[in-house]
C-alpha cells in the first residue's frame, strides 16, 4: 500500500486574504503649512496668500498630498480650503493630516472599497503576519466589516493555525 501526501488545506477550499496587498501604493507628499508662516508660528493673511500664489505647486502633480501644521500654531480653517484651492489644480487627492495618518486612510479606504460579494459563502483566512507593513487594528475591524455579511466563516491567521471569527449559522 502506497502512503499519498494529502494537501488537506488546497482541498479545503479556504481563501487567505492578505490585508497588505490593499495597502496604497500612492505617494504621498507633505505640505506642512508652518513653512508659510511667519517666524514658523503666525500666520499673517496677505503674506501667506502672497507666499502662496508665488510657491510652485508642481511637484505635487498626480500625487497624494497630506497637508498639516507641524506645530501647534492656530491655523483658521479657511488657510487650509485656500491651500488646497491651489493644490487641487494639480492632484485630486488631497487629505488633512501627516504622511502617516493619510496612509492610513488610503488603507482604509481600500479596505472599505472590497466588494464582500465575492466572498459569499465562503472560508476567508485574513492573514495574521506581514511584510514590512505595521498592520494595526482598525484595518482588523474595517475588513471584519466588509467580510461577515457575506463570508461562510471568517478566520484569523494561517491555514495551519487559524482562529475562528465568525461562522454564519443557517
Amino acid at each position: 500500500m502506497t502512503d499519498q501526501i494529502i494537501n488537506k488545506v488546497a482541498k479545503s477550499g479556504l481563501i487567505t486574504l492578505d490585508l497588505t496587498d490593499y495597502a496604497p501604493k500612492n505617494e504621498i507628499l507633505e505640505f506642512d503649512v508652518i513653512n508659510f508662516l511667519f517666524e514658523k508660528n503666525v500666520l499673517i493673511e496677505k503674506e501667506f496668500r502672497k507666499q502662496l500664489k508665488s510657491y510652485d505647486f508642481k511637484k505635487y502633480r498626480s500625487k497624494c498630498v497630506a497637508v498639516f501644521c507641524s506645530n501647534d500654531s492656530i491655523v483658521p480653517m479657511w488657510a487650509y480650503m485656500l491651500i488646497t484651492s491651489y493644490l487641487k489644480n494639480f492632484t485630486q487627492k488631497i487629505y488633512f493630516g501627516s504622511k502617516e495618518s493619510v496612509f492610513k486612510i488610503l488603507f482604509i479606504n481600500n479596505i472599505t472599497n472590497i466588494d464582500g460579494s465575492i466572498y459569499k459563502n465562503k472560508k476567508v483566512i485574513v492573514k495574521g503576519c506581514s511584510g514590512n507593513i505595521a498592520l494595526t487594528p482598525d484595518l482588523y475591524i474595517e475588513i471584519s466589516k466588509q467580510l461577515k455579511p457575506y463570508v461562510f466563516s471568517l478566520m484569523f491567521g494561517e491555514a495551519c493555525s487559524a482562529v475562528p471569527v465568525y461562522k454564519n449559522a443557517k
